[in-house]
């Protein structure tokens, strides 16, 4: 992805005008057809296959397709560039780190209580868990965005090699103290041990995907940190980037020291890290709660999901992680038609429904975003077949949601990621240390969201 192409195109989804050839009602034998584009892979990407049947086998006058389009940037970006054409999906899968921009995007998108007001079809906020809810709505509660897949972060671990270890694998380590000493033990009896039984593959007892988001974003939520100002970009455009604190300092020079000892690896940028888990090569991978369909697909070993571990120095009594994934945006043509929303709006309210909330949650491990969802999992006894699966659930109402704890809205923080991932990757090469990388990284974020405040309020 290319970070100004990103860019130039969320300051153009909120200001471009829509002078575009007009598009006509889309028809598949008398049926209203809609276009979904989503961002999902593996296992995901099935279960957004499935949903696409069911949605059509339910009922005869609309025909969903679902196209994957590439990395979650990948699809923002296509569908800005398609909106600006005046060919936009009817319904496009967006990030929650890109909801500030949305929320800007101005007539690119009608919001959920638009469709609602406009269609005349229910679709009840109440009825969605509040954490999730209030991620993807406006400060009044009307929601924006409909929720979809929201996961969070998760430490997954190797029961087999924490056997050979001498680890506890029923008691994974719950503070980064106690992971830094299994780490060194899972090296030290495991991973060098296993290299030279498997001529040489490369073993690591650790590893993280989405090192912004598992390792700094969550790291600032559940120690209660500002990662910005005005609570963290919810209220106010004029938000400050805070990641430098000293404790997230002290985390990234532990991952640092980590890297030098042979106990961490940065294996790249997002999902890049994730097979060395579930291939058996990393003991620990941290990674989204979202990845236990691709663990059940792959792995061959005894594994199981724990909290993050938190740094007791920085708090005794961690909070709760914030979540990730993604939302379903409406977006907008010119004479894109009624009937064209009405078949929207029937989607989402299909897709609201608790039993495919339910089936979707149990298919993938992303969260039910639905109390109803949740209610019919627990019901189904799918937590008592399936220990560990309600963890992420745990995880994000532990201790006490705070304006840090909430979840971040900035705009264009998917630029502002890979910033970040640039100095830190610097600093793992030897080039700076933690405290000038995220000093750096700040500099330069700021710079973004003053640009991001400018083209919105102009």
């Amino acid at each position: 992805m290319k970070r100004r192409t990103l860019l130039a195109g969320a300051a153009a989804l909120a200001a471009t005008p829509t002078a575009f050839a007009p598009t006509a009602l889309a028809q598949a034998g008398g049926k209203t057809k809609i276009v979904f584009w989503h961002a999902m892979t593996g296992a995901n990407n099935d279960e957004i296959n499935r949903i696409a049947r069911d949605f059509n086998a339910s009922q005869s006058a609309v025909e969903l397709e679902a196209i994957y389009k590439g990395t979650y940037p990948e699809t923002l970006t296509l569908a800005i560039a398609a909106w600006r054409a005046g060919q936009a999906p009817h319904i496009v899968q967006v990030f929650e780190v890109g909801t500030g921009s949305m929320l800007a995007a101005g007539p690119a998108v009608k919001q959920v209580w638009q469709l609602v007001q406009d269609t005349g079809l229910k679709i009840d906020p109440a009825a969605y868990i509040p954490a999730v809810r209030g991620y993807y709505s406006l400060p009044d509660g009307r929601m924006a965005s409909m929720p979809l897949n929201s996961s969070t972060a998760v430490m997954w671990y190797n029961k087999d090699a924490f056997e050979m270890a001498g680890l506890d694998p029923e008691s994974p380590p719950d503070t980064w103290p106690k992971l830094v000493v299994a780490a060194r033990a899972l090296k030290e009896k495991w991973a060098i041990p296993t290299m030279a039984k498997d001529k040489g593959l490369e073993r690591v007892a650790t590893t993280t995907s989405w090192l912004t988001w598992i390792q700094l974003e969550q790291f600032c939520a559940i120690h209660n940190l500002p990662y910005a100002t005005k609570a963290n970009g919810f209220e106010g455009l004029d938000a400050e980037l805070k990641l430098n604190n000293p404790a997230a300092v002290k985390h990234l020079q532990r991952l640092l020291d980590m890297a030098k000892e042979g106990t961490f690896k940065y294996a790249g940028r997002d999902t890049a890290p994730d097979p060395l888990f579930y291939s058996g090569q990393a003991a620990i991978g941290f990674g989204s709660s979202a990845g236990r369909g691709d663990i059940v697909r792959n792995a061959k070993f005894k594994w199981a999901p724990a909290l993050l571990p938190y740094d007791p120095e920085v708090t005794p009594s961690p909070n709760n992680t914030i979540i990730g994934g993604a939302s379903l945006w409406t977006m907008t043509t010119p004479n894109r038609t009624p009937a064209e929303y009405k078949a929207v709006a029937q989607l989402l309210q299909f897709i609201g429904q608790p039993a495919q909330d339910a089936m979707y949650h149990q298919h993938t491990g992303y969260v039910p975003v639905t109390l109803a969802g949740f209610e019919l999992s627990k019901t189904q006894g799918y937590y008592e077949k399936n220990p560990g699966a309600d963890l992420a659930i745990t995880s994000l109402t532990r201790g006490t949601v705070t304006e840090n704890s909430r979840g971040l809205r900035l705009g264009r923080l998917p630029e502002i990621r890979n910033i970040i991932y640039e100095e830190v990757e610097k600093a793992l090469q030897g080039q700076q240390g933690a405290q000038q990388a995220l000093d750096s990284a700040v500099q330069r974020g700021n710079r973004v969201l003053r640009e991001f405040e400018k083209s919105v309020r102009t």
